[in-house]
Order: structure tokens, then sequence, then C-alpha cells
């Protein structure tokens, strides 16, 4: 595949605020990358860079190999959804739609054509003449995205535009999207600080942290494999233990769990173990990881997603574990159980 955008080192500041700091990035066609993470990491004010509303302090941008430098934005071979949508409420959905086509001076019966294939697409058939405020979130939603897709944009940025809908909706988008880009094939760049969108939806995701963009990975590496602390306690649910000491193989945290970490090179200052990598009351004999004795403190029942909280013995840490077999959810607090938890899940770095 060609790398339809390139970001070669940017950077933005204002005054002595670093907003982004000597980006990097490489984005073949037809990928869709999430750009991840917390408010104020510099993710809106690189997709505002892409889009020309706002020139970088330092590097260059490059759309299918040509400098943006001074390119303005309705120059860009670009188009966004914003976060509010920003339709029209004084025109229906056909308007809406064919609205970039007419200021582009394109034939009439051309661009109705163009517009209501486009409806089709984003499964709004029949839609045409409702109004704006007659349209649920979601299909508010698809009308923003066919405005944007029909102008045949080369990338389109969106920015962050799940967060207003509830929760039930804003799961049944992710899947919409993820697949009307697939079908398309148009090139997404997506804003979010909600990391169950960026894994779900990406090929690949940047997570950005105080304008740095710590890991650009695919989701199953980001979270199988977090390079640094920041990705771990960012991208997932996650346990995390301030390390006091080094014995050894064994690493002393804060409260004097004692874990073994077999060939760490380095003293690490944090460490971290995902709820499901802790196997609760394992058959048998479990090679090559750690196994100690907890007491049952608190049981979160949540369905199939139950955690339980246990208490490693004679130690003050809390555990959080999710029992990966139904069975184990008839256990109670109070309860004895064996823990193991393979060394490879057990994440150690130097902050």
């Amino acid at each position: 595949m060609d790398h339809i955008l390139e970001l070669r080192g940017i950077s933005k500041y204002f005054g002595d605020f670093v907003a982004s700091k000597d980006v990097n990035m490489l984005v073949e066609e037809g990928e869709f990358i999430s750009v991840l993470g917390p408010s104020g990491c510099g993710k809106t004010t690189l997709l505002r860079m892409i889009a020309g509303f706002m020139e970088e302090s330092e590097g260059d941008i490059l759309i299918k190999g040509k400098s943006m430098k001074g390119v303005s934005p309705e120059k860009r071979p670009v188009n966004i959804v914003f976060q509010s949508l920003a339709l029209f409420p004084m025109m229906n959905v056909y308007e809406n739609v064919v609205f970039g086509l007419k200021r582009k001076k394109i034939g009439k019966e051309e661009a109705r054509e163009l517009a209501l294939d486009m409806l089709h697409r984003v499964g709004l058939d029949g839609f045409e003449k409702k109004k704006i405020s007659e349209l649920s979130g979601g299909q508010k939603q698809r009308v923003a995205i066919a405005r944007s897709l029909v102008m045949k944009p080369s990338i389109l940025l969106l920015d962050e535009p799940l967060s207003a809908l509830d929760r039930k909706l804003r799961e049944h988008m992710k899947v919409e999207l993820k697949e009307l880009q697939k079908e398309i094939g148009t090139t997404f760049i997506y804003i979010t600080h909600d990391q169950s969108e960026a894994l779900v939806m990406s090929d690949r995701v940047a997570v950005m942290n105080k304008g740095l963009i710590e890991q650009l990975d695919t989701p199953h590496n980001l979270y199988n494999h977090p390079k640094t602390a920041f990705v771990a306690g960012f991208v997932g649910d996650n346990n995390r233990f301030e390390v006091a000491s080094r014995e050894g193989e064994k690493v002393v945290t804060k409260r004097g769990w004692k874990v073994t970490k077999p060939d760490l090179d380095f003293d690490p200052t944090v460490m971290y173990i995902r709820p499901e990598a802790f196997i609760v009351n394992p058959e048998g004999e479990v090679a090559d990881s750690e196994i100690f004795e907890a007491e049952i403190n608190t049981v979160l029942f949540d369905g199939a997603n139950t955690k339980i909280l246990v208490k490693p013995e004679g130690r003050d840490e809390i555990l959080i574990a999710l029992p990966q077999n139904a069975r184990f959810q008839a256990l109670k607090e109070g309860d004895t159980v064996r823990v193991a938890v393979a060394y490879d899940n057990i994440k150690c770095y130097k902050e």
C-alpha cells in the first residue's frame, strides 16, 4: 500500500506550552487510524494541523506525497466530522448532503446521484426529506459522515464524533463506522479519548501523552505488549503496583508483595498485571508463573464480566482479578483461592 499521509517531525507550541512534539507517522491508504489519549494530550491539535485549520510550528505534513505547507483547508483533500456534527438544521437530510457538491459547482443531476448513492451507503434510504430535528443521534451521525464522504476526500478526519451519544448507541455506531469504512475504503483518522472505540475500530492506534506519541501499533500489540508505563495504564484495565525495590528475581511492591519476574535487566518503579491474567484456582501445575494463596475480599458481580478483589496471603495489596471460567462466579467473600500469573503477563517499567 502507498502512504497517503506522512507526518514529519510535527511540533506545535503555544508560548511555553508544547501541544505536540516531534510527531512522526505514516498512514497507508485505506487505513483506519485512531489517535487515542486523555484530554489535553494534543490529539485534536494534531487533527486541526492535518486539516489546515492550524499551522505547525515545526515539521511538515504530506498528503499523497505533497507538502501541505501554505495549502488552505478548503484546498486539502481532507474532510472533517466534528463532535458537534455541525449539520444545518434549516436544511433537510438531502440538502445537507448535497450542500458541498453544489458549492463545488457539480451539475444538479450528478450531485443528486452522488448524494442519493451516499445516503444509500450509510443506510439512510428514504430519509432525504427528513428534517435534522426528526433524526436520532445515530442517524444524525450518519448524515454528517455522508456529507463528508460525498466530497470524496482522500482522508476523513473524525474528532470524537460518538462522544455525545448514549452508551448503547455508541456501541452500535462503533460497529457501523468500522463496517462503513471497510466498504467505502476511505482513509479514516479518528480522534478519541475512549480506548474501546480505538481498539474496536482501528487497524492501528497512536497513543498520545503530553504531545508525544508513546506507541503506534495494532490494537492487539497495544493491549498485550505496551511499550511504556503510560500505555500500560491507559489502554485496558490494569492492576498498578508501585515498586519499592528489587531482590534478585523478585520485584518488591511498596506494600511488601514479592513477585517473581525472571530476566529483568533493569530496576522498575512500577508494575502492571491485567485482571484477566490472574488464573484463579488453576488445575495442576502452571509453568513459568508466579503462584500464591489469596483471600477473596469482594465479589463485583457483572455477569460474564464478574471480577473479584483478592488479597495475597499476608500482604496488604488488593488485586482485581477477572476469572475466565464461569464456575468461579460461585466464589464468595472470605474464600481462600490459589492464584497464578504467567511471568510474561507481569509488565514492569521505569517511569
